[in-house]
């Protein structure tokens, strides 16, 4: 959720030096089941550009021709699209449609925030019926600021409204240990699932960022030099350099951090060959450690190919930061969205 939010705010940031407004759309609540749960959003340009999606596509049209009346009053609105006789997902879906013009101030404490890896809440106002109304609206807030993202905003705290609030974690972000083809794929499929990717090549490799679509950043580092710290829980690491020596001197460095996740490229005899070696090396490294390495990284899902694989690296990936057990939607029971 927190790059769909970022890329809108780059969107508006864009829109804006084009002297363009723009109006965001959230869904605040739903009744029944959707394509998309609530907290989704997607901004509207003046000129009927439209970044990013609340729901499959099927809504959007009627959020885009609703959005209207926003531009012309610079009043938050709600509307009600009742899916159940025009949709395949069965639900009434609430959408908060606002003016979206935050000042400096929220642009830097959301700058902060990405920057520092700090979490944030944003909290909509808002009502379960249609209509506009000026105590409407979204706000952000980081610690004890609250910043609305329509500078003109002036709602009234008394007024009895229900108030939505959805907390974003840090951009997930995926590090790639290895500089060979598959790890392009890798970085290039991660890319476009919307996570911060992050090269790790050793110096001898003489690649370059440009090397890796979608890529952030490239470190030409030993393994002795990385920058451990900005290791945390939304972070996951991929080792796959192809060279046991090297996977083992990374896989030595890395004994002490705690990523969401820990995946390890290559057989499982060359990954028993490895944890053995890796405890003879250091008889204190920790069992949780050991524990914690998804070695053959990747769901079973007969990938052959590099793109192949990196659907099944992520997959595996998805399933461990959620905490799920990768099972056919079909064979399981209740919502999708549980």
């Amino acid at each position: 959720m927190t790059h769909e939010f970022k890329r809108i705010v780059q969107a508006h940031t864009r829109a804006k030096g084009e002297n363009i407004r723009t109006v965001l759309a959230t869904v605040v609540a739903l009744k029944g089941s959707s394509y998309r749960r609530p907290g989704v959003s997607m901004l509207i340009r003046e000129d009927e550009q439209m970044v990013g999606a609340v729901s499959g596509g099927c809504v959007e049209k009627e959020v885009l021709r609703q959005s209207h009346t926003v531009f012309e009053t610079n009043c938050p609105k709600m509307m009600v699209y009742d899916g159940r006789y025009r949709l395949g997902c069965e639900g009434i879906l609430y959408i908060l449609i606002e003016p979206f013009l935050p000042g400096d101030a929220f642009h830097t404490v959301f700058e902060d925030s990405l920057a520092k890896r700090i979490p944030f809440e944003l909290m909509s106002r808002f009502e379960l019926k249609e209509g506009s109304h000026s105590d409407y609206g979204t706000s952000l807030r980081q610690g004890s600021r609250e910043l609305a993202l329509y500078q003109g905003a002036t709602w009234n705290k008394d007024t009895k409204v229900k108030i939505f609030t959805r907390s974003l974690d840090p951009c997930f972000k995926l590090w790639i240990v290895g500089a060979e083809h598959d790890a392009v794929q890798l970085c290039t499929y991660a890319a476009l699932t919307g996570w911060e990717v992050c090269i790790w090549a050793a110096p001898s490799e003489e690649k370059s960022v440009t090397d890796f679509s979608g890529a952030q950043e490239l470190w030409s580092l030993e393994p002795e030099e990385l920058p451990l710290g900005q290791i945390d829980g939304q972070t996951a690491v991929v080792v796959m350099t192809h060279s046991y020596v090297r996977d083992l001197r990374y896989l030595l460095a890395l004994k002490h951090s705690a990523p969401a996740y820990l995946g390890l490229l290559g057989p499982q005899k060359r990954r028993e060959q490895l944890l053995a070696e890796l405890m003879e090396r250091d008889l204190d490294i920790p069992e949780r450690f050991l524990e914690g390495i998804h070695g053959p990284t990747g769901l079973d899902i007969g990938a052959e190919t590099p793109q192949e694989i990196a659907i099944a690296i992520l997959a595996e990936i998805l399933s461990v930061i959620r905490n799920r057990k990768s099972l056919k939607l079909k064979d399981k029971q209740g919502a999708v969205h549980s």
